[in-house]
This record gives structure tokens, sequence and C-alpha cells, in this order.
């Protein structure tokens, strides 16, 4: 408890410094007040106010709202700017969503699923590789079968009986195959997360193992 209590009370600290200094400081506090934020706290922020600087205050207000869920009879008070901040970001992470993420997947789609692939081969210039177009057709093929299959499989409206129920079971295996290539991957990053711990405790800090040959000479003596 001691450990856990000493990791999050230094992390939340080290946070709070850090927005305070790179978010608050020079987005908020140095468009109102620039000059006295220049020469007092960042002399390296321009002392020129900008031509809307008042809009700033907007986020300050929301901001001194969000302090009153402390006050047991204010809490209701920070609904207010809560609410905005998880519109506004829904709504900004919506439109970034739907534009690199919804719209090109539609987009793959609908490619032709024969795909004509030129030979990277100076002497074959101009000329179609047979092999790479197969397998980019394939792949094509794969990802638009995939995606009616999976359709299918969430489409309630017939029984899965007969071709629709073989065709549900194929977009079963493409869940599965997706869901478990995501938990490996997942499962990896932790692992190299768990790996780079373990070496720091081992070789920087324990000297147990010297893995880059940092320490030269008999550096396990000592223990």
């Amino acid at each position: 408890k001691i450990a856990e209590s000493v990791v999050v009370g230094v992390s939340a600290a080290y946070w709070m410094v850090v927005g305070f200094w790179t978010t608050l400081v020079p987005n908020l506090f140095g468009k109102l007040f620039p000059g006295w934020i220049n020469s007092g706290l960042m002399p390296g922020l321009s002392p020129v106010r900008e031509n809307f600087w008042f809009m700033y205050f907007v986020p300050l207000v929301l901001g001194a709202m969000l302090l009153w869920r402390l006050a047991p009879k204010g809490a209701w008070i920070a609904r207010w700017p809560l609410a905005f901040i998880i519109g506004a970001t829904a709504g900004i992470r919506l439109l970034g969503y739907v534009q690199a993420d919804f719209l090109s997947q539609i987009g793959n789609t609908v490619k032709s699923l024969v795909v004509r692939v030129e030979s990277t081969d100076p002497a074959a210039a101009g000329q179609v590789d047979a092999w790479a177009s197969l397998w980019a057709s394939v792949q094509v093929i794969l990802l638009v079968g995939g995606v009616l299959c999976c359709l299918v499989y969430f489409f309630f409206s017939f029984e899965h009986k007969g071709a629709v129920g073989k065709t549900a079971k194929v977009g079963i295996w493409y869940l599965m195959i997706t869901f478990g290539a995501g938990f490996g991957y997942t499962v990896m990053g932790r692992i190299a997360l768990l790996a780079v711990r373990l070496e720091f405790l081992f070789d920087d800090w324990l000297w147990l193992i010297d893995p880059r040959a940092n320490r030269p000479g008999d550096w396990t003596g000592w223990w």
C-alpha cells in the first residue's frame, strides 16, 4: 500500500506540474496576460496580445467551474463544463475517426476485385507482375468477403441456417482471428514493457546483468 500510495501521489503531482507549465501557462495565462507571463514566468512567450484574446476567458471560467466539484453544495455547477468537454471531445474524435478510419475502410471494400500490379523490374517496365497481381487480388477478395460474412453474422432478420448459417460461420472465423490477433498484439506489447522494466531493474539498478557491456571489469564482485 505504501508503494502504491507513493506511485499514485508522485504521478499525480508530477503530471499536475507538467500540465500547469506546458498547458495552462502558455495556452491560457500566456494568452490573457502575455506581458506578465513573458516577464515573470516564460520569457520565450510573445508579450503581444492576440486580437481575440478575451475569448480565452471562456476556458478559464469553465476550468473554475470544474473546481466546484469539490464543494458539497456546488457540485452541480461542475456538470456544465464537464458536459461541454465530453461533448466537444466526442465530436472531435468522431470526426477524426470517421475520416481516418471509417471512410478508409469503406473505400477499401469498394475496390476492384482484380488488381493489376506493374512489375518493379526495370527490364519489365510497364508489364504486369502476375504473382503480385494475384496476391493483391486475393487480399481484396478476402477483405470484401470477410466484411460481407461478418455483416451476415450480425444480421438476425434471417435464421442462421443453410447458406446464411455457413456464411455466418465464416464471419465467426474472421472475428475470432481478428480478436485473437488483437489480443496477441496487446500481450506482446505488455511483455515488451515488462522486459524493459526487468532490464532496468537487473541492469541499471541492481547490476546483476550487463547486456550492453557498459561496466568493464569484474563488476559483480560487490554482491
